[in-house]
């Protein structure tokens, strides 16, 4: 272990034993290296002459590129073409904290810095690294993005503890299942695992389902009453679709606002971005933002930095002009006008599902939808059915493709137009009747 990860972990132990517990021995080892190539190069940023950094400059100090691509961009090329720094761009960090505030009122207590990952995969992978070893459990639902697969139990071997997303009466989030594993953890801290660790994403991914204010509140009180049991306690909120929150009744704010300063002994961490919230998928732009109750700055910047480290020695950085677009477009005066057009757009969709399953009462003889109030998908349950083989009839005599797992059908009406649903729905109703 280098001396530089030690001060790290001194830093985060004094400051809360909480948080040093919930590492992972990577996490424990990673640093952002302070003397290294990039803060030398941050030292002799502004020097007559500046040999320190990979980069080409033209002979009047700018960034050396192809006419043929600066062309093809308006922002000036020193937000284009350089590195942008290993932990984002200061300026977008400090906007995305300041929206992170305005979009979540309930939040109260102090977080760290947002930094800058490639969207929110490579963020969720840094939370594997940061903070889970093999053999480590995963509590989350059991309807869950795929790609959880691939970056926490195939990236860093954790073992997945699933309950049913959906109480016994399909009619909301199961509080039950949530506490029963809660609870099972906990009795399993002493064999094999001293902490906990929760991922939760709202809306859901596969099921277009965000937890009502009051189920809100419960998920909170269940894990702040875990973690002040004396359980080290990392909630992951996965908040790809954040705001497309379209029923009144839903808690219209991250579950990080009620987590981030709720115990001492829960360490909730907030991985966002632009690439939903923003309709900007391929520009590979996120973020991820520590809370904790009565964190010092010293904690926030020993794990910025162990953040910042992880990013260092994976991708290097975030790209300069993703960030750079992102940023200007959100000093745009017509940026908060568009966004409120596009919700409307995806509302009226989502509001078209649910007219077109209330006025076909009779679809429920081949598929049942689960509860969906958010997001961008909603599922049908195939009854009698092989879900794949409906999956393929639609595509071999409908000209329609969804996702199948397991006896779900996923669907994105976000990629549908509106007078298209009602088609779309007697399609999958005749495939299950040719199936």
């Amino acid at each position: 272990m280098s001396s530089e990860s030690e001060v790290l972990n001194r830093l985060i132990k004094d400051s809360s034993q909480a948080a040093f517990s919930l590492l992972s021995a990577k996490g424990r080892n990673i640093f952002f290296p302070k003397a290294g190539i990039l803060s030398q190069s941050a030292e002799a940023k502004g020097r007559k002459v500046n040999a320190t950094i990979g980069i080409a400059l033209e002979d009047d100090g700018a960034p050396m590129c192809l006419g043929s691509i600066a062309g093809k961009v308006s922002l000036p090329k020193k937000d284009v073409f350089p590195y942008a720094p290993g932990s984002g761009k200061p300026e977008l960090r400090a906007k995305w904290k300041e929206l992170i505030l305005k979009k979540n009122p309930s939040l109260k207590s102090e977080v760290s810095s947002p930094i800058a990952t490639c969207a929110l995969t490579h963020g969720l992978s840094i939370v594997g690294y940061m903070f889970i070893d093999e053999g480590d459990k995963v509590i989350m639902p059991d309807l869950y993005w795929e790609n959880y697969n691939l970056v926490f139990h195939n990236g860093f071997g954790a073992e997945f503890e699933l309950f049913k997303a959906f109480n016994s009466e399909n009619t909301g989030f199961n509080l039950k299942g949530l506490e029963e594993s809660l609870k099972k953890s906990s009795e399993k801290k002493k064999e094999d695992q001293n902490k906990t660790i929760v991922v939760l994403n709202f809306p859901n991914n596969p099921t277009g389902y965000a937890p009502t204010t009051e189920e809100a509140e419960a998920i909170r009180d269940l894990l702040v009453k875990h973690a002040d049991a004396g359980n080290p306690t990392l909630v992951v909120c996965d908040d790809a679709y954040f705001g497309f929150f379209y029923k009144e009744e839903v808690f219209p704010e991250s579950l990080f606002a009620l987590l981030a300063g709720a115990s001492e002994n829960l360490l909730a961490v907030k991985v966002d971005g632009p690439t939903k919230e923003d309709y900007v998928w391929g520009f590979r732009v996120g973020f991820l933002t520590f809370g904790i109750k009565g964190a010092s700055k010293d904690l926030y910047a020993s794990l910025e930095a162990k953040a910042a480290g992880t990013i260092r020695g994976n991708v290097s950085m975030a790209p300069h002009l993703s960030q750079s677009l992102i940023l200007s477009a959100m000093g745009d005066g017509g940026y908060d006008e568009e966004k409120a057009s596009r919700f409307k757009t995806m509302k009226a969709r989502y509001e078209e599902v649910v007219k077109v399953l209330k006025d076909n009462p009779f679809y429920g003889e081949e598929f049942t939808p689960l509860p969906f109030n958010s997001g961008y998908f909603m599922c049908v349950r195939i009854k009698n059915k092989d879900a794949e083989k409906v999956r393929k009839t639609l595509l071999e005599k409908h000209d329609t493709g969804v996702i199948a797992q397991g006896d779900l059908l996923r669907i994105a009406f976000s990629a549908v137009k509106k007078d298209a649903i009602p088609g779309l729905f007697k399609s999958i109703y005749e495939a299950c009747k040719e199936c």
